[in-house]
């Protein structure tokens, strides 16, 4: 059995991992527009297992002078121009997504959030140049990252995330993926079944 007093803090230097996804309209982070950001922040249980704790999302407005790539779009089958996206500008989804991250960042006395994802390169890019539009500060590091396609590899000898997702055992539907909040959900599932193999072999 895993030490149930394990914390947050103390399993990652004090780094929150936060499991983000973005959907864009492009590749290139200061000129093609963020259309989909999702946040999963992540929890131990009574038992030491890591687990989803609460996902935050929502839908952006593409920033002004922003392009907008078709084959991005085709690919994701995001229409930014849907009635029914309820989108909103970049600064309030960023604050929206931002603010449970700093509360619980505290919450854990951790020192600041570090981002897990899929290529999490891709997803910080977009979401530091999106930030730097919007003078709005990040709780993320700057630079490290935890990434699912090496742990994946390392572990499930898949780096695709939906192949990855299935030799962990975890339901994965290709109907639902390449939408910010299924995709961030799925990898925070994948994290967290690493993390707790790691745990449960390292304690033996």
């Amino acid at each position: 059995m895993l030490n149930k007093s394990y914390s947050i803090a103390k399993r990652f230097r004090r780094f929150l991992p936060v499991v983000v996804d973005v959907e864009t309209a492009g590749l290139d982070p200061k000129q093609n527009a963020l259309l989909e950001i999702a946040a999963v922040i992540l929890k131990i249980d009574s038992q030491g297992q890591w687990q989803r704790d609460e996902t935050h999302f929502c839908h952006l407005i593409p920033f002004e002078g922003s392009l907008i790539d078709q084959k991005a779009l085709d690919f994701t089958g995001i229409d930014p121009d849907h009635p029914f996206r309820f989108a909103i500008s970049e600064a309030q989804g960023l604050n929206a997504i931002f603010q449970p991250i700093f509360k619980a960042i505290k919450t854990h006395h951790c020192s600041r959030a570090i981002l897990v994802g899929h290529n999490p390169s891709f997803d910080l890019d977009f979401i530091k140049a999106a930030a730097q539009r919007t003078e709005i500060t990040i709780p993320f590091h700057q630079f490290s990252t935890f990434d699912t396609a090496t742990l994946g590899g390392l572990f499930f000898k898949q780096t695709v995330l939906a192949k990855a997702v299935r030799a962990a055992k975890i339901p994965w539907d290709n109907d639902e993926a390449h939408s910010a909040i299924y995709d961030a959900e799925k990898t925070a599932d994948l994290f967290c079944k690493i993390v707790n193999l790691w745990e449960s072999k390292r304690v033996k």
